[in-house]
């Protein structure tokens, strides 16, 4: 049963209309996003397109840089990537002519290479991710060896080019009974995702634009062009030693995390007054640090303040992109950090500088402190640890451990009980003009599938002992739920849909994104009541669950 009708918004509830949704604000710290517009930029690119995602754009690092009175060092650092790659060109071209030897070597070796491609190492993995130049050069694969897959990357780069050439189009998409395979060329780059799951072509291409991304945030865009400009079969292995730990580590992060495809970012549950004082701890600490563009505390992949430098925001993927650097690096953990960042959808022509390290030794909570200074190490280091010393005593620190280690606590642990709709299984709720999500434990989709069988409108029948589920199965049914729910090519205003397993519900209005499931059962009168009760609830610990304001120095 489904149904794309109006009858469910006419009969929602009128009081929702009288006042702003939950979450709302005026002033924001992070860019308003709509994912539907989102996907279709990425998903449908033309040639004209893509020619203008070489040109470089100009740059708000060195708007930031006139605006405080500083010189701009972007394109001194620039230079100095230049001068790094051309000490290592006579390198390089010795790699390069060593793999061309190998791949056109006898015919033993060549077998070697059929025999590698049919290994259980590569044909029993559910998706695989290859990265490589415009030139055929590999650069990354999720699995496997790329110098063996070189031969299988020059075949990529022919069928691209082929499209190209004789019909004027891009290549985005085969597909066969059980296998996909979605191409995307950015810059001198073409990303391929070759998956059997039950993904959809536009998640897989959300995958590769981060994937994109990531590469960016390590060499900038600017990098990335000029060093294909001067020498298009240059191995960009050489200059992303190490950085295949963030690649793999987004791939698994994306996999798991509904906020990647709504455009949203999740923010830590907290008391108001909580993140008010955390707040202040920040703009009282960083305010006369003049070239400080953004103070960004995080923890559990959830944001917990940011604090900005006036007329600049954030975009929810560059924040994503932090999240990921900060889970994938231990060493931020036992030592103060300072490292170049570059955050595509801000200024994809330069980096950041950024002082990052956890707040404190007892604290899970981590700070990043972005500044155009290439040299501001030691004054960042300084109010990172008056900061921690003000939130230390004001209890802050144990209020972040409390509510990341409290789960039993927390309001998105457990939906059912806290709003008092037993229907509900499952709910993603977005806010669009601050790009903020707020949702239920997502594994509680699956471990409540079978939740007619525990609750009737009368109360417990009985208890049910449900296993904890495996990483894999965990994440089949989350591409489950975000397949049935988020589509592109038919993005209706509201669907109800009911199998024999759920019942879906997903509504998207000109302010919010929200997504439901139920039991199989579930009416549709009723679960237009469940909604409405769902949204009334939202709005009453909307000051707990989001950022309601946008703090600057």
């Amino acid at each position: 049963m489904a149904s794309t009708s109006n009858d469910i918004v006419a009969n929602s509830s009128e009081d929702s209309k009288n006042e702003l949704e939950p979450g709302a604000s005026y002033d924001s710290i992070l860019n308003p996003t709509d994912s539907f517009e989102e996907f279709a930029s990425d998903i449908h690119p033309s040639l004209e397109d893509r020619q203008s995602e070489l040109t470089n754009k100009s740059s708000t690092i060195s708007e930031i840089q006139s605006e405080i009175g500083e010189p701009s060092k972007n394109m001194k650092e620039s230079k100095s990537s230049d001068n790094l790659q051309s000490k290592d060109e006579g390198m390089s071209s010795s790699a390069s002519i060593s793999n061309i030897t190998e791949e056109n070597g006898d015919e033993t070796d060549e077998n070697d290479v059929e025999e590698y491609l049919k290994s259980p190492e590569l044909v029993n993995k559910e998706k695989h991710v290859f990265i490589l130049s415009t030139a055929g050069k590999p650069i990354y694969s999720r699995y496997g060896n790329e110098d063996k897959l070189a031969g299988l990357c020059g075949v990529i780069q022919a069928l691209v080019s082929v499209v190209e050439e004789q019909k004027h189009d891009i290549l985005r998409s085969m597909s066969s009974a059980d296998c996909k395979v979605v191409f995307m060329v950015k810059g001198p780059l073409i990303l391929v995702a070759v998956s059997k799951s039950n993904e959809s072509e536009n998640q897989l291409v959300l995958q590769l634009t981060y994937a994109f991304n990531q590469i960016v945030s390590i060499l900038t865009l600017t990098q990335l062009n000029r060093i294909f400009e001067q020498r298009r079969n240059y191995d960009l292995r050489r200059l992303l030693a190490g950085a295949e730990r963030l690649i793999d580590n987004l791939f698994i992060f994306m996999e798991k995390d509904p906020a990647f495809l709504l455009g949203a970012v999740r923010c830590l549950p907290l008391p108001e007054k909580v993140r008010e004082n955390i707040t202040s701890a920040i703009t009282s600490t960083c305010h006369k640090i003049r070239d400080l563009v953004f103070a960004i505390l995080i923890a559990g992949n959830q944001l917990i303040t940011l604090v900005r430098m006036k007329k600049y925001t954030l975009h929810p993927s560059d924040i994503h992109l932090l999240f990921n650097l900060v889970r994938s690096s231990e060493s931020f953990k036992t030592a103060e950090s300072w490292t170049p960042i570059c955050l595509p959808k801000f200024d994809a022509t330069g980096f950041l500088h950024g002082h990052v390290s956890y707040i404190a030794e007892d604290c899970q909570a981590c700070l990043l402190l972005l500044t155009v200074q290439r040299d501001a190490f030691y004054p960042l280091s300084q109010a990172k640890h008056t900061i921690s010393e003000k939130l230390r005593r004001s209890n802050c620190l144990v209020a972040i451990n409390d509510a990341l280690n409290r789960n039993k606590d927390l309001p998105t642990t457990n939906p059912l009980k806290n709003i008092g709709v037993l229907e509900i299984r499952h709910f993603m709720y977005k806010c669009k003009s601050t790009a903020q999500l707020f949702t239920s434990d997502p594994i509680s989709l699956d471990r409540l599938q079978d939740y007619r069988l525990q609750h009737t409108e009368g109360g417990d029948v009985g208890k049910k002992v449900v296993k904890k589920l495996s990483d894999i199965d965990y994440v089949r049914n989350y591409r489950k739920f975000c397949s049935q729910i988020h589509c592109t090519r038919a993005p209706a205003k509201l669907i109800f849909r009911s199998n024999s397993q759920d019942t879906v519900l997903a509504w998207v209005t000109n302010g919010f994104e929200l997504y439901v499931t139920f039991d199989a059962l579930m009416e549709k009168d009723r679960a237009i009541r469940a909604v409405d009760q769902l949204l009334r609830w939202i709005k009453e610990l909307e000051k707990r669950i989001f950022i309601m304001n946008a703090p600057t120095f």
